[in-house]
């Protein structure tokens, strides 16, 4: 299995190499592309539960999945090309969300 931050640096850079806009702009575009995704799995899900009546059931939950991890990847990629250093302020992040919603960071506290 190849290390996903190590893939996500190397996509940031192809999309890095592929844009002739200035730094600024090509940021807010990528984050921009994470609603784009989002807008994705909101499709999927109503394919997947047969809700447009003009489609009906054209998306599996697996398709649902997908388009989940394609949120994620998307949103790895733009936390990477906004800081370098993005796989750490992810982990300083989730270390915050474990202390807060599942009390981690009390109980290194109190042990």
């Amino acid at each position: 299995m190849t290390d996903t931050w190590q893939t996500i640096t190397r996509l940031a850079i192809r999309l890095e190499n592929h844009s002739t806009l200035p730094r600024e702009q090509r940021i807010l575009l990528q984050l921009l592309k994470i609603q784009e995704e989002a807008g994705e799995v909101a499709e999927a899900v109503i394919g997947a539960m047969g809700q447009n009546p003009r489609k009906g059931h054209s998306h599996t939950w697996e398709d649902v999945e997908a388009e989940v991890c394609d949120v994620i990847v998307t949103g790895m990629v733009a936390l990477t090309r906004m800081n370098p250093d993005a796989a750490a302020v992810f982990a300083r992040h989730m270390e915050r969300i474990a202390g807060r919603d599942l009390g981690e960071n009390r109980d290194r506290v109190s042990g």
